[in-house]
């Protein structure tokens, strides 16, 4: 099966060649089923494009169901025991397939919101303005394993857990592709870097990324640049040549945040290592983030406050009012002018041993 490509046609046909098991990561922006009637206008008169595309456009809301158990079985076919796919959508159609989602056995870990800070005004004042769209991410099945990069979520967050609510504007100017009219090509572009956290947050350096309903490419934009592969499926010709066009003038990146470095178990190293390697000595000072004093590493590997001799982790959790807790995320000590992580230590240890097994 060829990577990196775009294959034309009718999603469902193409579908149902793929591998069983061939995927590691999916991402379905399907037609919404708008159901919009009559012009819509803006406050100055003018006609508003929203969508309009043949694509969007079913006989009923039970054909709409039909076509989405169609490509959501094949999907569920191909992804991998250990994948993950992600399908969003708004009030119109996300609750439907939720519910079939759910039906075929998928197994439903979050419900993202995706909240628009500049959305499109509800023009007649008649609603309240509609303000986001709903991401659901699920595993193939409720005992299925899934790739979650916890770790760099949280430092992309300010080294605060990622929650639920996505504040990202919606697409607009220079992103916006647009035809030589100045008309948008796509009537449902989505920002890239939307598609960029659902990778970031769901997937490997190497992975496949598979997108049912490519448009004009932003999966495969998001995909290259973040060093993944990609399969696209798209049955405009217009949107396969300009997602091609888009795709071939991004550069991949390659940092530790991407080769999910921060995801890397740490090494198992204890305390008694780090004292032997000369990273650490007796009666070493420890320190909160704060470089708050806490205690002194004693002979026998255990930390010492004015009260009590305790392990790292339970001294740290005593600090923290908290029954357990990680004393390697914890402590601190000052080493050559730098304050460093005892953490960071452990990985220095390693560092250390390969270079001696070269010499």
């Amino acid at each position: 099966m060829q990577k990196d490509t775009i294959l034309q046609g009718n999603c469902l046909e193409i579908l149902k060649t793929f591998p069983e098991q061939s995927v590691d990561l999916i991402f379905a922006d399907p037609p919404y089923f708008m159901q919009t009637q009559g012009e819509l206008l803006r406050t100055n008169g003018e006609l508003f494009s929203g969508v309009s595309d043949e694509w969007d456009k079913f006989e009923s809301l039970q054909a709409y169901d039909s076509f989405c158990k169609a490509w959501l079985r094949e999907c569920k076919r191909i992804l991998k025991n250990n994948g993950s796919i992600w399908v969003i959508g708004s009030f119109q159609n996300i609750f439907r397939l939720g519910y079939i989602m759910q039906d075929l056995g998928f197994w439903i870990l979050n419900d993202i919101i995706w909240n628009k800070p500049n959305p499109v005004p509800n023009f007649k004042g008649t609603r309240f303005c509609n303000s986001h769209e709903t991401l659901i991410w699920c595993s193939k099945n409720k005992n299925a394993p899934y790739t979650f990069n916890y770790k760099t979520m949280k430092f992309l967050n300010n080294n605060k857990q990622e929650k639920s609510v996505w504040n990202i504007g919606i697409c607009i100017g220079n992103e916006r592709l647009k035809d030589a009219s100045g008309k948008k090509i796509h009537s449902t572009q989505k920002p890239q870097s939307l598609l960029e956290k659902v990778i970031m947050s769901s997937s490997k350096q190497g992975d496949l990324i598979l997108d049912p309903f490519f448009g004009t490419g932003t999966t495969g934009a998001a995909a290259k640049k973040l060093n993944r592969h990609f399969i696209g499926i798209e049955q405009n010709e217009l949107y396969v040549e300009i997602a091609y066009s888009r795709i071939e003038k991004v550069k991949t990146l390659s940092n530790e945040l991407i080769q999910g470095k921060l995801e890397t178990k740490p090494p198992r190293v204890s305390l008694e290592m780090l004292k032997c390697a000369g990273l650490l000595s007796e009666n070493e000072k420890f320190y909160d983030k704060n470089k708050n004093f806490i205690c002194t590493l004693t002979k026998n590997n255990k930390v010492k406050d004015k009260d009590a001799t305790l392990s790292i982790h339970k001294m740290a959790a005593k600090y923290l009012n908290k029954e357990n807790y990680n004393g390697w995320n914890y402590f601190y000590i000052f080493k050559n002018g730098d304050f460093v992580s005892i953490d960071s230590l452990r990985y220095g240890y390693e560092k250390l041993v390969n270079l001696k097994d070269t010499i």
